[in-house]
């Protein structure tokens, strides 16, 4: 998981639902950028006051060796998962973008909490 304090329309200006769009995200240099491998799936978690919750699905399309940094190829969602959504559920609620909010990028999910959010993303397929 990949988080923004800012919204998709920020993000990628003209960005719509169910539109795809490649971006390059910063993470911190880390054992977990280790574990980034092209083709990993994400999920793009937008923080904040306003409709904070995941925004977007993705795939992992190369990591950048210089730098910090990821190319995700992204989906915005036509329905967004409000961070209620995913505190009302049992096993997404222990995800750590939600125990552990101001956390560095990338974020992660156990597989339980990976099936337990996507289960909650209709619009965005079952990639």
């Amino acid at each position: 998981m990949l988080k923004s304090a800012v919204l998709p329309d920020e993000l990628a200006p003209g960005w719509r639902p169910g539109d795809a769009v490649g971006m390059v995200r910063c993470v911190r240099q880390s054992y977990r950028v280790d574990l980034v491998s092209p083709g990993d799936p994400v999920l793009l978690w937008c923080s904040g006051r306003v409709a904070p919750g995941v925004h977007a699905v993705g795939t992992v399309a190369g990591t950048h060796p210089a730098g910090p940094e990821v190319l995700v190829r992204w989906t915005r969602l036509t329905d967004p998962v409000p961070r209620g959504a995913l505190l009302a559920d049992p096993v997404a609620q222990r995800a750590e973008v939600l125990r552990m909010p101001a956390g560095s990028n990338p974020s992660w999910l156990s597989p339980a909490q990976w099936a337990a959010v996507r289960a909650l993303t209709p619009s965005a397929g079952r990639t």
